[in-house]
Parts: C-alpha cells; structure tokens; sequence
C-alpha cells in the first residue's frame, strides 16, 4: 500500500470511530489555497471539532502524535477559520482534535486527543 493510500485509509478508520461515538461528520478533505488541507469535520453537541488524523506503521520516525508540529498546527488554524467563513459559523465554539492511528505493533490502535492543540 502507498503512503497515500495508507492515509486515505487510516482517515477512513479515524471517520469510522467518530461515527461509532456519535460525531456528525460534515466534511471530509478540505482544502485551503495553497495552505492545507482539514482531513475531518466533525459536529458534537453543538460544537464543531476539525480533526486532524496521523498514522504510522513504523515507529521509526516517531508515534503518530510526535508527527504533529507547531508549523502544521498553525496551518491547521488557517484553513479552519477558511472552513468557518466559508459556511458562515463565524462563533461557533470549535477545537481541534487528533485521531492517531498506529499500526507499528501489527494491530490497529487508535487514540483519540481532545483538544489536541
């Protein structure tokens, strides 16, 4: 499998536990002029929560959270204040999550951080 295909799946993996704990998923791959991409959308008791999903089968270069910079982060913020322009949620109340799907240890573990960044 391809690194992009491994990605496309584990987003799949990360949508299909976010739908198994009741998240609303309202848009998928958004992507920003030039600056990023949001892999999730996602509504949860009124509150809209970008989700952001990292994954790794070796741990060679690190967990999957140790692959999340400050660099990324920020662009992050930039395309979901796009996102929310552009559907007019200029207060909702919003966060950032983060999915890791790791595959290094031959099975399937995924964590979910709240209010990742």
């Amino acid at each position: 499998m391809s690194t992009v295909e491994e990605g496309k799946w584990a987003e799949q993996v990360a949508a299909e536990f976010l739908e198994r704990n009741e998240f609303e998923i309202l848009d998928r791959n958004f992507y920003y002029r030039k600056v990023g991409e949001l892999d999730l959308v996602c509504r949860k008791n009124g509150v809209i929560i970008f989700v952001e999903v990292r994954h790794r089968s070796s741990l060679r270069y690190g967990t999957p959270e140790e692959s999340l910079t400050y660099i990324k982060c920020a662009k992050l913020r930039r395309c979901a204040e796009a996102w929310l322009m552009r559907h007019k949620l200029f207060n909702a109340p919003c966060r950032f999550d983060m999915i890791a799907v790791d595959t290094a240890k031959g099975r399937t573990d995924i964590r979910h951080h709240v209010n990742a960044f």
